[in-house]
């Protein structure tokens, strides 16, 4: 999201606008459908024509039109009109129960590298860095997702602890609550949640911060709970279908979000991290060689 008020990207719109749709007014979401189900009419659309497609007022245009980061409708039209000139990102390329395989991987292919494309987008290195930052200088860090975004979670406790971090992960609610309230002031939380309103993660990181812990959410949805009460906000993007419940054009946008603030940790801290990976791998190398079908022989 541009806070400047200047609007967002071409590149990045339609995710955003995907992202947000759950947080917006019932309003205010029909017009965020129209701009999802046809960029191209809604920047051919005056406010007037397009409220009377929408059956909305011309002031709720203009609040969604805000909402999404504009100052106005106008110029929501102008950065349509600039994504309408790329109809490849415009397409939605849903599966259908009938599409051949070959169709298939296409579709699911196009899929993840839009979702990795919008998540470059919209990460900022600024943004990036002081999640870097706070895990650097933390005694302790908790993860917490459910279902695929839990997956998320001990993907970057796990490689966190690789590292030589003390770094913990939890789909459990109760844990995570437990973990939650023992964390000190410099600790980091970070939450996972695609529509950013998961209840299981949204209240361990609500009381992992009023513990002292820095919190991070890692969301879709810039305008959720979880980015609200997270002192950082690292957005990915990816769009859940019918036939890709826990999509994985979702959990991969948020794997590269772990995965830049991993390297940026790693960076940070290459000489001890060297040491760790050194020491892990050595480890996992001599319990393999130990263990091996060939080696228990008699």
């Amino acid at each position: 999201m541009d806070d400047s008020g200047n609007g967002l990207r071409a590149d990045n719109l339609v995710a955003t606008v995907r992202g947000v749709l759950p947080s917006l007014t019932p309003a205010a979401q029909t017009v965020a459908r129209l701009i999802l189900e046809n960029p191209a009419t809604v920047a051919r659309s005056t406010i007037t024509e397009l409220s009377a497609a929408s059956g909305t007022s011309e002031a709720t245009i203009v609040r969604t039109a805000r909402l999404l980061g504009f100052a106005g409708y106008p110029q929501l039209r102008l950065a349509l009109a600039a994504a309408a000139a790329q109809p490849d990102r415009l397409v939605p390329g849903d599966l259908a129960p009938d599409d051949p395989l070959s169709e298939v991987i296409q579709k699911v292919a196009r899929a993840e590298s839009e979702a990795i494309n919008d998540t470059v987008a919209q990460l900022t290195s600024e943004r990036l860095g002081l999640v870097v930052d706070a895990i650097v200088g933390a005694r302790r860090i908790d993860a917490y997702g459910v279902g695929a975004s839990g997956l998320v979670a001990e993907d970057v406790a796990q490689k966190l602890l690789r590292i030589g971090l003390s770094s913990h992960a939890f789909q459990d609610a109760h844990l995570a609550l437990t973990s939650a309230v023992l964390l000190k002031t410099g600790d980091v939380a970070i939450g996972i949640s695609t529509s950013g309103e998961t209840p299981d993660v949204i209240e361990p990181l609500r009381r992992a911060g009023e513990a002292g812990a820095t919190t991070v959410a890692v969301t879709n949805n810039p305008r959720s709970t979880i980015a609200e009460l997270a002192e950082h906000v690292l957005i990915s993007a990816g769009r859940e279908t019918e036939f890709r419940p826990g999509a994985l054009a979702s959990r991969i946008s948020q794997l590269l979000v772990v995965d830049c603030v991993f390297v940026g940790v790693a960076q940070r801290t290459f000489d001890s991290s060297q040491e760790a990976l050194a020491s892990t791998r050595r480890a996992v190398k001599e319990f393999t060689r130990r263990t091996s079908p060939a080696r228990r022989q008699p």
